[in-house]
């Protein structure tokens, strides 16, 4: 019996990504805040014939999240995956965001891996093996504007899981970590995340269906490498601030505020940055005509190889310039 634990899992990625473990065999743990949803994905799930285990809680809350972890443990058996997937956002510019709303996001969309990544290890420990998969965005390398706090929070997550990466080594552990990089995913966020923007919010495309976000995610988990980047816009975006950052820079000053907006305005709604709004969308938002389902993951160790030995050769050769330079100029004289 496979058993996997998906938080954030009553809609969007998390929720399709609990299908497609339940679609391979796995029995799943539940974690959300939204009961309704959480029910119906568990129905979903138990359609398939997998056992499910919906679980109402928060993950800004360590206690609680310990207390499903024990449950899980208790009442499906042994955890081999835990995914952290939970997060919220805001759109706005940073001054228009409150410290308060900052905190908010900051608990949730990075202390809630913290406090996943720590009830799985409680567990996963005392028996040497599982496997912890970090969901992460090609933005935790390549920030944006309007999404300050949720761009820091997953450059946090990518820290916090490199530091645990080093020690799980140093222990000679065999409890496997990985992080996935997502592209633009459609799914409800963009209808419930907060906004202070006149007009809608979208992500910037290409869009991608959040079932072959969960096939590759899943394969991650599977396979285990340091990182998976998903889809070539990720690996754009990511080895674009890493070669010119200036020129991403410009370039999202320029595009980056239509590029994640509508033209439709924002009207009222209940957002979900406290408390999770009412309905059952499922796992996808409105942009089912815009979203490809043509996806593509990257083990990115080969690609950084040769970036590192272009760069190794630029350096290199500038080294070898200022060198020369340094040789043609004449000595100081008093």
């Amino acid at each position: 019996m496979l058993i996997a634990v998906v938080t954030g899992a009553s809609a969007g990625v998390g929720r399709a990504v609990a299908l497609e473990f339940a679609e391979q065999g796995y029995d799943i743990g539940l974690l959300a805040r939204g009961r309704e949803r959480l029910e119906s994905a568990a129905r979903q799930i138990r359609n398939l014939g997998r056992e499910a285990l919906p679980i109402c809680v928060d993950v800004a809350n360590f206690d609680a999240v310990q207390e499903a972890a024990k449950r899980i443990e208790d009442e499906l058996g042994p955890i081999d995956v835990w995914v952290n997937n939970a997060m919220v956002t805001i759109f706005a510019p940073v001054h228009e965001i409150s410290a308060e709303e900052y905190r908010r996001v900051t608990e949730v969309t990075y202390l809630g891996q913290v406090h996943g990544t720590l009830a799985a290890l409680k567990h996963m420990r005392e028996r040497n093996r599982g496997t912890i998969v970090q969901v992460g965005s090609a933005l935790s390398y390549r920030a944006i504007p309007l999404q300050s706090a949720y761009c820091a929070a997953k450059f946090a997550v990518r820290g916090f899981t490199d530091s645990l990466r080093t020690e799980l080594g140093h222990e000679h552990s065999r409890i496997r970590l990985t992080m996935v990089q997502l592209p633009a995913v459609n799914t409800p966020q963009f209808d419930w995340a907060r906004s202070k923007m006149s007009r809608k919010a979208q992500p910037m495309p290409p869009i991608f269906q959040p079932e072959s976000i969960a096939r590759e995610i899943v394969k991650a988990a599977h396979e285990a490498p340091r990182e998976r980047w998903i889809g070539r816009s990720s690996l754009k975006a990511i080895f674009g601030t890493i070669l010119v950052p200036g020129i991403a820079d410009r370039i999202l000053a320029k595009e980056g505020y239509s590029g994640q907006l509508t033209k439709q305005p924002a009207g009222a709604y209940s957002d979900n940055l406290y408390d999770p709004p009412p309905g059952d969308p499922g796992s996808h938002g409105r942009f089912d005509k815009r979203a490809s389902s043509d996806v593509a993951g990257f083990n990115p160790a080969w690609l950084r190889a040769g970036a590192f030995m272009t760069l190794a050769g630029v350096v290199a050769a500038l080294a070898i310039r200022d060198r020369n330079r340094m040789n043609s100029i004449p000595p100081y004289e008093d």
